[in-house]
């Protein structure tokens, strides 16, 4: 969702504890290598003695331009800005296993749309951390404003890039 002034209103894909991306274990994101953002610590939950699963959800309007069970890319109608959503951390080696693919690379998406469902529970019994970055592709860390620390539900407003 963009405002007129070119602001593009960036989603949580989960609902968990919004922190700093320097919460998270892994250098790539923790040091803004591709990009500033914020990191979403989700609930793992239990529902009735099960792990719950979770609906990641697209973070902006846009094109579905990467698609992988742990991972994917958003990029905006304007082709300049794109979001990066990584469920979990090294949960690239668990080959898809608990991921489940609710939308096909190179579809458009609205904000708010079912992409991945997963559950952060299993990821993090599987010994991988659950956290979950959220990152503006390539952007400097001044274009980001307005953003959430704490408590944040899927597809609420996480950080506005101007």
């Amino acid at each position: 969702m963009s405002d007129v002034n070119g602001a593009l209103r960036v989603l949580s894909p989960v609902t968990g504890t919004a922190m700093s991306l320097e919460t998270v274990p892994d250098p790539v994101f923790s040091q803004s290598m591709v990009g500033p953002g914020l990191a979403v610590h989700p609930e793992p939950g239990q529902e009735g003695g099960q792990e719950s699963r979770q609906t990641a959800v697209a973070p902006i309007t846009g094109t579905l331009v990467k698609l992988h069970p742990h991972a994917f890319v958003v990029m905006a109608p304007d082709a300049r800005r794109g979001v990066l959503v990584h469920l979990g951390i090294d949960t690239v080696q668990l080959a898809g296993e608990g991921f489940t693919l609710l939308a096909e690379e190179g579809t458009e998406v609205v904000a708010g749309a079912p992409v991945i469902e997963w559950s952060p529970g299993s990821v993090a019994s599987l010994g991988k951390p659950s956290v979950v970055p959220v990152v503006a592709l390539d952007a400097s860390a001044d274009t980001l404003s307005e953003h959430v620390d704490g408590a944040v539900t899927s597809g609420e407003d996480l950080f506005v890039w101007t």
